[in-house]
């Protein structure tokens, strides 16, 4: 099944919707995104704030990811999982973000962090990757 037909499918299901990508949003979802990755990394900060700002710097990306595929989607978690076809990363990239997502959401709904200083550097650096997958697809898209 090729990238389109499954996001097709995902959209078909309902976990999608179709909507043409906009080039002043995904500019300002990679700006922020690109500032909290940078904030991630500032040591001064708590574990929890550092975690934080490198998770919603990884969903930004992917979301934008999926904007510039012609997707949206509220599902925080799904718009990770899109990211074999709207970014073309391995699954293994895809279940360190899932990862991410369940402790996000155990701090956020359940108060419970583990400070994971190893998964944080993944995090960091798989979200570094991303992004300049995603800024390379953006520059493809909109230059000229």
């Amino acid at each position: 099944m090729d990238k389109n037909q499954s996001l097709e499918n995902l959209q078909r299901s309902g976990g999608l919707k179709a909507e043409p990508a906009d080039r002043k949003e995904c500019e300002g979802l990679m700006r922020s995104a690109s500032d909290r990755l940078q904030d991630a990394r500032s040591a001064q900060l708590s574990f929890a704030s550092r975690f934080d700002l490198a998770y919603n710097a990884a969903h930004g990306i992917a979301l934008t990811a999926l904007r510039l595929s012609g997707f949206r989607s509220d599902r925080r978690y799904l718009v990770f999982q899109c990211l074999v076809h709207t970014a073309g990363i391995n699954k293994l990239q895809v279940r360190l973000f899932a990862l991410c997502h369940e402790r996000r959401n155990l701090a956020e709904y359940e108060g419970y962090m583990d400070e994971d200083e190893r998964l944080l550097a993944e995090l960091i650096d798989s979200t570094t990757a991303l992004k300049a997958v995603v800024e390379q697809t953006m520059a493809g898209l909109y230059s000229g």
